[in-house]
């Protein structure tokens, strides 16, 4: 039997292991995988640190929203430990100051004691709207801000409002890379992951029909399936 890849994933804000479960069972027989733990770093840099720690030399690497930004910033630190790259409902790019002022606002909103985590008024930026009334899906995504909680809400807030732009590194990323994206997302819209796509030689761009922000969990078969094929790609080569 072929040795397991070692797949590391990397969750969004207020999202824990249960965003990538499906994934967890789906890939099993082939991956390795290991679900990095964002609730006590508050830069992207000791997110990075915690993975470099935790994985073997190399790895796969797959992140969701803030999972892309600190899977970029391991690419930009570390590029030789990662042997495939996926990228999913994320950005390159840094936040406008628009979006850093609405961070800001959260933020100042949760250290007055009013953190709510993801509510039923915020659920459609995070799935699709025909999703709404899913009781399962819409409990597991809730649960998972839950159990964040207001602490590391703040911490992810900071790390992503000082992340890095990365714009610049996409052209020298030379390993298998995805780029998936749910066609209605409405955070990380489909016309980024165009431009990564187009930034990235050989990446393959899936999109997911009918889903949201958060297609591990909207649309677990097809994002699944398009992980399997990014898996089994054959590495280049040198």
């Amino acid at each position: 039997m072929a040795e397991k890849l070692p797949l590391a994933f990397l969750p969004g804000l207020l999202c824990d292991a249960a965003l990538w479960q499906p994934q967890i069972a789906g890939l099993g027989d082939i991956a390795d995988c290991w679900v990095a733990d964002f609730t006590t770093q508050d830069s992207a840099t000791a997110m990075v640190d915690s993975v470099l720690a935790a994985m073997p030399e190399r790895f796969a690497l797959a992140g969701l929203s803030m999972g892309g930004y600190v899977a970029l910033e391991l690419m930009a630190r570390a590029p030789e430990r990662v042997e495939r790259l996926a990228l999913i409902d994320t950005k390159a790019r840094g936040d406008s100051e628009e979006q850093t002022a609405r961070r800001r606002g959260l933020i100042e909103l949760a250290e007055k004691g009013q953190f709510k985590g993801v509510t039923p008024r915020l659920l459609p930026l995070f799935i699709h709207e025909d999703r709404l009334d899913d009781a399962v899906l819409t409990g597991v995504v809730m649960g998972m801000a839950e159990r964040v909680g207001k602490e590391a809400f703040i911490s992810q807030q900071r790390a992503i409002m000082t992340r890095r732009d990365h714009t610049q590194i996409l052209a020298g990323i030379a390993v298998p890379t995805l780029i998936l994206c749910g066609r209605q997302d409405a955070l990380t819209p489909l016309s980024e992951h165009e431009d990564m796509a187009a930034a990235i030689a050989g990446s393959e761009l899936v999109i997911v029909e009918d889903c949201g922000h958060l297609p591990s969990l909207e649309r677990p078969e097809p994002t699944t399936a398009a992980l399997r094929r990014w898996l089994q790609r054959p590495l280049a080569q040198t």
